[in-house]
């Protein structure tokens, strides 16, 4: 990897270089949005649904790391449950994503977006809930 796609975290320490990889941002932020109650899933590309259905869990699925000038750009994209609150989920998954990052790697986030991109229907619970009123 060039030094370009590695954030360089080192605070004057002459111990030597401390560099994180995008990838362990987006696998840190991916763990801390799932994490969050009324978050169905986490949107992710072909190769990732191929990969989780050989059974490889990619916990940086839906998240996009963004190193720029003015900082660290996040971008998540998840589904929702029906019935939850979509702003307050949306400022839970932001608090979650920058307090994990910030214990975690010390470092300050620019921007946290969260992305809709689908709303998670569960029939299951309505269907359990009318055959047990007819019961």
């Amino acid at each position: 990897m060039t030094d370009k796609q590695l954030l360089n975290v080192t605070d004057g320490s002459t111990l030597g270089n401390i560099e994180i990889a995008p990838e362990v941002i987006e696998v840190i932020a991916g763990i801390a949005v799932s994490e969050v109650a009324g978050v169905a899933s986490m949107r992710g590309n072909f190769a990732s649904g191929v990969a989780e259905r050989l059974g490889k869990k990619n916990h940086g699925k839906g998240v996009k790391v963004e190193l720029t000038e003015s900082g660290i750009l996040i971008d998540a994209y998840v589904v929702m449950d029906y019935g939850i609150s979509i702003p307050d989920t949306a400022q839970k998954i932001q608090d979650n994503t920058r307090q994990a990052l910030k214990n975690m790697t010390a470092l300050e986030i620019s921007e946290i977006n969260v992305h809709i991109v689908g709303i998670q229907m569960d029939g299951t619970k309505e269907e359990e809930s009318e055959t047990e009123a007819y019961s």
